[in-house]
């Protein structure tokens, strides 16, 4: 990787829906690949695995002129691997439109090479963020966050009080790649990023996040659904923003004498049980009940740094952590939850100016509900060699990467 990439999100060449995928060649298939996109650059790295995985090789990298003439994208950002190749959300349009409609390019399962846009009709879809899918329902699901001008260099409060960042999340025939419906979630609703779909094969439901309302400065989540014919969406979780000293708060928030509680990633184990709720910049990772999806019961919650609060890790109980519950990832067994401190590095300088430092926790779960923190688990600082961390991937997979074709 070169400087300035930054290396945002990542995934697996393979995942279980490899099974019914019939462009995949099952082969000797296995969870080797690593692809690396890098958000600022769009250059993309595939890395090997195997055979050691505390060494992994960079054996092909796709530059950003490449994915743009290929796609018509740039700012590559999530991907997974889908029934038609490796399925990879872009937030910008090809170079020198940045702020173009941003969409999915289209990997090959094997030699990663970029085919094409996955789009053949995207409707009204401009910003793009997330996206995943109902397999068996042939529907994807895509999320906005912003163009790339609109993000990069931290949030733009006017931009924000003008709600103009994302609010909407879109439906797609997955097979067709032609877009069906728009569910508009109110245009106070700013910044919808994660989707989360049931990993039920047979459900047609699953969660959002919504960063920031304007009305309040609360966090949201939300449950879709179909509807008869319809797909439809609904809030079922608000997180209120908590007052604070305006002394304490960077210059962005010092108006409104509150930190917002800025949910910037959501996780949904894999039994559909619990989903966890990251709150970065209150400092605090929520766990909520599930089992009826569309009312949730709070059943965990512990607290991590904070922008006020700071608050410190049991094992460096003297040392004020910066930063805040950012990307969670739960293992495939539900009984381990990991998370990250760093956002993205312009809106971790801007919502924590003296610095956000580097760490990474580990929860273990009550399979009846609650979080501990664990003790032993608390790689921070020098540990991660002077770079933040952000997405977590668990080698034998896990509840964010892993989609289900089979019950």
């Amino acid at each position: 990787p070169a400087l300035g990439d930054e290396l945002h999100h990542f995934g697996w060449n393979a995942c279980s829906s490899a099974l019914k995928h019939e462009g995949h060649n099952m082969d000797g298939l296995a969870r080797r690949y690593l692809l690396v996109p890098g958000l600022r650059s769009s250059n993309i790295y595939v890395f090997d695995t195997g055979p050691d995985p505390r060494k992994p090789t960079l054996v092909k990298t796709i530059d950003s002129k490449t994915l743009s003439a290929k796609a018509g994208y740039s700012r590559p950002h999530t991907l997974h691997c889908g029934p038609d190749g490796v399925f990879l959300t872009c937030l910008g349009g090809a170079e020198g439109d940045d702020d173009g409609p941003g969409g999915i390019a289209l990997l090959d399962h094997e030699t990663f090479d970029v085919l094409r846009a996955w789009e053949t009709d995207r409707g009204p879809q401009h910003f793009h963020y997330d996206a995943w899918w109902h397999l068996n329902q042939n529907v994807l699901i895509s999320s906005e966050w912003g163009s790339p001008s609109m993000i990069e260099d931290g949030i733009v409060p006017e931009l924000l009080l003008g709600q103009k960042y994302g609010h909407a999340i879109h439906f797609w025939d997955l097979a067709a790649g032609e877009h069906v419906q728009r569910v508009d979630l109110g245009a106070q609703h700013q910044i919808t990023l994660e989707v989360r779909p049931s990993h039920d094969p047979e459900a047609t439901w699953g969660f959002v996040g919504v960063a920031i309302s304007t009305e309040d400065l609360s966090g949201s989540v939300w449950r879709w659904f179909r509807d008869g014919d319809e797909w439809k969406a609904e809030k079922v979780i608000t997180i209120p923003a908590e007052p604070a000293d305006p002394d304490l708060l960077p210059p962005a928030l010092k108006p409104f004498a509150a930190v917002p509680p800025l949910i910037t990633d959501i996780d949904l184990s894999v039994d559909d049980k619990f989903l966890y709720v990251s709150c970065w910049a209150t400092g605090e990772m929520k766990q909520f009940d599930v089992s009826d999806p569309a009312n949730p019961t709070q059943t965990g919650s512990v607290r991590l740094g904070g922008i006020v609060d700071r608050t410190s890790h049991p094992a460096a109980a003297d040392m004020p952590l910066s930063g805040g519950p950012q990307m969670v990832e739960v293992s495939r067994d539900g009984k381990r939850v990991y998370f990250t401190n760093s956002l993205y590095g312009a809106w971790d300088d801007q919502f924590y100016p003296d610095g956000v430092g580097a760490w990474m926790a580990k929860l273990d779960t009550d399979p009846d509900g609650g979080l501990s923190i664990d003790e032993r688990f608390f790689p921070h600082s020098e540990e991660f060699r002077g770079l933040r961390v952000h997405q977590i991937r668990l080698q034998g997979g896990d509840a964010s990467s892993d989609s289900y074709c089979y019950s």
